[in-house]
């Protein structure tokens, strides 16, 4: 049982390692840089890194194998709520109701959110990865996402062009649209 931990822990270490990294790379490929230096470092905290090694199959985000054990997943609830990229994060009841309010992402956020989707494939897939499987990943949970609609259609169009075109063409996309986002902003 030790040994089967300890290698966990360097086995999910590996696959956020390089999670980040791919994230990281594609993040400056389109002038997100801040965000690329950031992106998912709450993974290394103990209330996220401890279930993800206890979970770790490799092949899937551990928090899933943690939600069909338990029916939620603890590391899970710690990383939506702490990372703008995750739709999750922008889900909030309205004050005294039970209706949830989709808040619309901001482009960055956005972005990132789909530059994660790429990544994630990429780790889970390995040499099986295409350019459309971020796309069916997206589209075979797309029931179950209580999301801000225009978001949804934007991830889904983003990911569509990702399958369409290729990653290189839709990096230089993606990196135009955070151009125009931060000329926005100024």
């Amino acid at each position: 049982m030790e040994k089967k931990i300890f290698l966990n822990i360097f086995r999910h270490l590996h696959t956020i390692n390089r999670h980040r990294f791919l994230v990281m790379k594609m993040c400056f490929q389109c002038g997100m840089y801040r965000q690329g230096l950031l992106h998912d470092l709450s993974k290394y905290s103990l209330a996220e890194f401890v279930p993800s090694v206890k979970y770790y199959q490799g092949y899937r985000s551990p928090y899933g194998k943690e939600k069909e054990l338990k029916g939620y997943s603890e590391g899970w609830l710690h990383h939506k709520g702490r990372n703008k990229h995750h739709w999750e994060y922008w889900v909030d009841r309205t004050h005294g109701q039970t209706k949830l309010v989709c808040i619309k992402m901001p482009m960055n956020y956005l972005l990132e959110s789909v530059l994660d989707r790429i990544a994630a494939s990429k780790v889970y897939n390995g040499s099986s990865y295409t350019d459309s499987k971020p796309l069916e990943f997206f589209t075979s949970s797309k029931e179950y996402h209580v999301m801000n609609q225009e978001n949804a259609k934007e991830i889904e169009e983003l990911l569509q062009y990702l399958q369409k075109n290729g990653e290189k063409k839709a990096l230089a996309y993606y990196r135009n649209l955070y151009t125009q986002f931060r000329k926005c902003l100024s």
